[in-house]
């Protein structure tokens, strides 16, 4: 049986095998093979290294004698920490007693490579790891970054007094902090308006306030028919400036808090301008005074019909106030890729030059060339609100001894 044993054992090393383990390919075998028997003397070795040696000091071969579990690992060069091998022991029992130790040896240097390529393994799947992490955290900042980036812009619009609708910010507490400056954004602003607003009302209104009350004392007292009918006159023709101020103020203070539009649709320039140029033909009319309209190509805007038609009566209004009998009016129409414009052009007195920057402000009006009076001066203001809420804008120049109105839209996809 000890023959057929080393003989079994002999083959198993001499064997030529291929076998792939973990992408690596194992051609022998290195394992050593002893055993001993109950004194712990060597009785085979299967490499003959220290047949009849005493191992029963040996870790893997006393402590398998005492039946538990036996392994060491040695150096075969004390001064060579890659010799050292791994000895694995197992009891021989004979009718439940423990009679020797089969004991197998593999040298540690042989399980290296499998060593390096699990090394290799896991720096790979560490790298990837810290890439994917690196690529997400990225993406992370990149998607923080645009949210911190859209307050930033909100806020830096807001500094510099234009019309800045409220971004959209999906990260909770980012939304939070936009939400807070939202807040204090109209508080600010409300207040502000509301001071602004009750000092310039109390300017513009002091005047027609102080006509009215003239005229009503002088009414007080006996005096002719003719003359009491013209303070009469004065009185209505106050009182329809403060009706029309106060409805004209109410308008812009209602667009003027408005940030985005509500339902637009899509509105043909062509054909408002036309509906409005109708709805003033009394008034031009009985002014003697011609309107043209010219459109060069289709001058389709996404938009409030209302506010832009709003917007062109304003400016048509302005064009017939300042123009004279037998006057031309044209309101001409044009597009390009980006853009459609409307200009309106009178043959009035034109916009001095002190008055170029101020024409837009709320209040700031010019005499009319033939009454001499004001108006409310919030009529251009209002159009300027309306197409900045349009992402438009508008200008006024003077154009061939007249005024030019150039309101532009952003064309229609």
């Amino acid at each position: 049986e000890s023959s057929y044993f080393s003989q079994s054992v002999e083959r198993f090393s001499q064997r030529q095998f291929n076998a792939k383990i973990w992408d690596m390919n194992k051609n022998d075998s290195e394992l050593r093979v002893y055993i001993t028997d109950k004194q712990g003397i060597v009785i085979y070795d299967s490499k003959n290294l220290d047949l009849g040696g005493n191992y029963s000091q040996w870790r893997d071969v006393y402590l398998t004698l005492r039946g538990k579990y036996g392994a060491r690992t040695t150096l075969r060069d004390p001064n060579d920490s890659t010799t050292s091998v791994m000895h694995v022991a197992a009891p021989i029992l004979y009718k439940g007693e423990i009679v020797g130790v089969l004991a197998v040896a593999k040298p540690n240097i042989s399980v290296q490579p499998f060593i390096e390529l699990a090394r290799q393994k896991m720096t790979i799947k560490s790298l990837w790891l810290l890439g994917v992490s690196l690529i997400l955290g990225l993406v992370a900042v990149a998607w923080l970054t645009r949210s911190i980036r859209k307050l930033v812009d909100y806020a830096t619009q807001l500094s510099q007094g234009k019309r800045a609708s409220y971004p959209v910010i999906r990260e909770p507490e980012l939304a939070k902090l936009g939400e807070a400056m939202e807040v204090m954004r109209e508080e600010l602003e409300g207040k502000n308006y509301i001071e602004n607003y009750v000092h310039t009302l109390t300017h513009e209104m002091k005047s027609p306030l102080s006509t009215i009350k003239g005229a009503a004392e002088l009414l007080l007292e006996s005096m002719p028919i003719a003359e009491r009918e013209k303070f009469l006159g004065n009185i209505l023709a106050e009182t329809d400036r403060l009706q029309d101020f106060v409805q004209r103020l109410l308008a812009l203070t209602t667009i003027e808090h408005r940030t985005s539009l509500k339902q637009p649709v899509r509105v043909d320039l062509e054909i408002l301008s036309y509906d409005v140029i109708k709805q003033k033909e009394p008034i031009w009319n009985q002014k003697k005074i011609t309107i043209k309209l010219e459109s060069v190509g289709k001058p389709i805007v996404q938009g409030e019909y209302f506010l832009l038609e709003q917007a062109v009566i304003n400016l048509l209004d302005n064009a017939i106030a300042y123009s004279q009998q037998g006057d031309v009016i044209v309101v001409y129409i044009s597009v390009d890729e980006c853009s459609a414009t409307i200009f309106v052009r009178d043959q009035g007195s034109g916009v001095p030059d002190y008055a170029q920057e101020k024409v837009f402000e709320r209040f700031y009006s010019l005499p009319r060339p033939i009454t001499g009076k004001k108006s409310s001066g919030l009529g251009l203001c209002f159009v300027k609100e309306i197409a900045e809420l349009h992402g438009g804008s508008i200008k006024l120049t003077n154009y061939e001894g007249g005024a030019e109105a150039i309101l532009v839209f952003p064309k229609a996809i």
